[in-house]
């Protein structure tokens, strides 16, 4: 066998230079022998043989990220399982790539296809097994990894066609398939990136489009894009009026974003048209069991100079809202402490009768419909003919102590005395709710409902659930009654705009067995129902979003999900896959945008800042 131990000695350069050395000695002597001139291909003999380098890149400059590729099939199905449409990304591109990123792939006619990023995948340039010893010890000792090996390939989702209809930019369904080796380009005009994704130009902002949790940039300024709900009758009825959800957990940011979102709709310049032709700033009243939101009237110390410019420049109101009235309700000897805002304070009581037209507010724990029945058809009709309308709740349990009135209504048949003494337990127990020492909230509607004007109703400093329940549903069920009636007693709520805002909705509107639960979500789900014609919003903040009523639920257009880790409230507020699997992930401020009347889902991020004071000292 040959030994080739001394193989690594050899040095090509050095013989390589040794030979040219000894040609160019040979050339000399040639020369010196001769009176003619050396030529030109006695030169090309040395040095000058070497090939000439060919580049590897191709000349010019490269335009967008990369090309749809066809090597999985370019295909655009009505079925989109059935649609296969994939591109490769060029190596300096793909490090700023990501999952939900927008592309745009141009037609040869002037028309795009607006695209998004459904999956990234590397695959192998030429076909060998990596999954070796030595390959893994080589990338450990290696500087960094050589791409030039691999194929990154993006898989993308067509979201719509934009096209010029007479210099405006419209979008359409995806008719058609694009170009093999067709350029794409991430999508950095505000006004395709818009139009793509169906979103308005003006409305009530919420946030800025994001993806992946970073803020989607174009080459306009700002650079950032605004999304807004639609807030005008040009393009269907407004939003508010077609009821908002926002749903996220603990620490998420919702009474921040909510905050935020609220105060777009106290912004001087909102008004909505009436039925008699006036347009007419909304009422909003916030039922507040955290006792946060009257702290809108108070400005941010926290809001500066510079960020202030920020909004005006976007158009976003922002600031205190000096029309702020806090209506205590009181309850018992509980007393309520607002050293954090400086809103003024009303306080008020609810009379008991409000029970007359809502029977179900003093039943306090379930009753049957024997029972329900019982209360509604013979004890409260037979007390109102004897105490008439301003009967109070001592009054009523007085009249219900008597045993005469008891074996009278039991020897009739009309109400058999166990079902008596059921009812007649169950309606014990509010003497700290009804008729307390302050005004009733019956006599205060006109200040209650202002436009243009924040009413919060605290409830913090309520330690009975019971008494909580009850407060909300009574002051909620009047304005509600007020909006849905043909003949209203207070024209004041009939004729104002009114955004309803209710936290821990999950508290109220949950889906129960019970005769009173069963009542309040009629209520709630015909208000939902007439809202648009009636002017009424409902404006629900919740944790829990899988304990909503499902019939109120149906009835929202606008779903504003936050962090949630409870895998149930994910599932319950009927997000699209994509962006389900991201709730979790999210940080505080983070949201995702369901709103199909409004856009295609989205992803976004709120203002980092509360546009009012938020937060305790």
């Amino acid at each position: 066998m040959t030994d080739l131990g001394d193989f690594g000695d050899f040095d090509a350069g050095a013989d390589a230079d040794a030979e040219s050395a000894a040609d160019a000695a040979d050339s000399s002597t040639a020369a010196a022998g001769s009176d003619e001139p050396a030529t030109a291909s006695s030169t090309t003999d040395g040095a000058n043989d070497a090939f000439e380098p060919t580049p590897v890149e191709p000349s010019g400059d490269d335009v967008g990220i990369g090309a749809l590729c066809v090597s999985q099939g370019l295909r655009i199905a009505e079925d989109g399982d059935d649609t296969t449409l994939q591109a490769y990304i060029t190596r300096g591109n793909r490090s700023s790539i990501r999952i939900g990123s927008y592309l745009l792939a141009p037609y040869p006619d002037g028309e795009t296809l607006f695209c998004r990023i459904t999956g990234l995948e590397y695959a192998q340039q030429y076909h060998a097994d990596d999954a070796t010893e030595i390959h893994a010890r080589r990338a450990m000792r290696s500087d960094g990894i050589d791409e030039s090996d691999y194929k990154f390939v993006a898989t993308l989702e067509p979201v719509a066609v934009l096209y010029d209809d007479d210099g405006d930019l419209k979008r359409r369904m995806t008719d058609r398939v694009p170009k093999p080796q067709t350029v794409i380009r991430q999508a950095d005009d505000t006004e395709a990136i818009k139009t793509g994704l169906k979103m308005p130009d003006d409305g009530v902002f919420l946030g800025h489009l994001s993806v992946g949790g970073e803020k989607v940039r174009t080459a306009a300024t700002p650079p950032t894009i605004d999304y807004r709900l639609k807030d005008d009758y040009d393009a269907g009825d407004p939003l508010v009026f077609r009821h908002t959800l926002i749903a996220g957990g603990t620490g998420s940011g919702k009474t921040h974003g909510a905050k935020n979102i609220l105060r777009q709709y106290l912004a001087d310049e909102r008004t909505y048209p009436m039925a008699d032709g006036r347009a007419v700033q909304p009422a909003v009243v916030q039922f507040d069991p955290q006792d946060e939101y009257a702290q809108m009237h108070d400005d941010n110390p926290e809001l500066d100079g510079d960020f202030a410019r920020r909004l005006e420049r976007e158009g976003i109101a922002y600031g205190g809202v000096s029309d702020t009235t806090a209506f205590v309700p009181k309850v018992g000897s509980a007393s309520y402490a607002a050293g954090h805002h400086r809103a003024k304070q009303v306080e008020f009581t609810i009379p008991f009768s409000m029970v007359h037209d809502n029977p179900w507010l003093v039943a306090g724990s379930g009753l049957n419909d024997n029972q329900y029945g019982a209360l509604v058809s013979v004890l409260l009709q037979r007390f109102r003919n004897q105490y008439g309308e301003d009967g109070t709740y001592e009054e009523f349990t007085t009249f219900l102590d008597d045993p005469a009135l008891r074996e009278e209504l039991d020897e009739s048949g009309r109400v058999h005395e166990a079902t008596f003494d059921a009812v007649r337990r169950r309606v014990l127990g509010f003497g700290h709710v009804f008729d307390q020492d302050a005004r009733p909230i019956t006599d205060l509607v006109h200040e209650f409902v202002r436009p243009g004007g924040l009413t919060v109703v605290p409830t913090y400093h309520i330690n009975d659930t019971r008494a909580t329940e009850t407060v909300v549903l009574a002051v909620s069920s009047l304005l509600i009654d007020q909006k849905l009636s043909n003949d209203p007693t207070y024209d004041r709520i009939k004729e104002t705009p009114l955004v309803l805002g209710m936290d821990e909705a999950h508290n109220f509107l949950t889906d129960a067995d019970s005769v009173q639960a069963g009542k309040v979500i009629t209520k709630f789900t015909e208000a939902a129902k007439q809202g648009r014609k009636e002017r009424l919003g409902l404006f629900l903040i919740t944790q829990d979003p899988q304990d909503i009523h499902d019939a109120v639920f149906k009835q929202i257009n606008t779903t504003i999900v936050l962090n949630l880790g409870d895998e149930d409230a994910i599932k319950s507020v009927n997000i699209p896959s994509n962006l389900e699997s991201k709730v979790p992930y999210m940080e505080k401020g983070q949201m995702v945008v369901y709103s199909p009347d409004n856009s295609e889902p989205v992803e976004l991020i709120g203002l980092p800042k509360c546009l009012t004071r938020h937060g305790r000292d």
